[in-house]
């Protein structure tokens, strides 16, 4: 009878969670039963900040494209309603980086929001 032994298996996932927790402060890069709990917490802030990272990155799109509409004398909920009614489809992302980069442009599509805004109302 022959005995097996798992040291290379428990070797070979030891070596890798350590590889994982490279660049981790302190015993936590160097010491197994600690880089586990680094590694473990750390894929929950990736799969959370995943998530996280795409509201804040609305909420900036969403800044940027208010301060756009102010300097035109429009909120943002009045200019995003304006493009529903006129049927535009572009969106936020679109619209913060038209804002940033080619303001005429915006500023067309204010006037576009506006005028949706005085036809419907009649």
């Amino acid at each position: 009878m022959v005995r097996i032994r798992g040291a290379m298996a428990a070797q070979k996932r030891k070596k890798r969670i350590l590889k994982d927790a490279k660049g981790q402060f302190g015993h936590r890069s160097t010491r197994y039963r600690q880089a586990i709990r680094s590694v473990v917490k750390g894929l929950a802030y990736q799969f959370r900040d995943r998530k996280v990272k795409k509201r804040e990155f609305r909420r900036l799109w969403i800044i940027r494209i208010n301060a756009a509409c102010q300097e035109q004398g429009i909120n943002y909920s009045r200019f995003i309603n304006g493009l529903a009614k006129a049927e535009v489809g572009i969106d936020r992302k679109m619209l913060a980086d038209l804002a940033i980069h080619s303001p005429e442009v915006f500023n067309k599509l204010v006037e576009v929001s506006k005028e949706a805004q005085t036809e419907k109302a009649k």
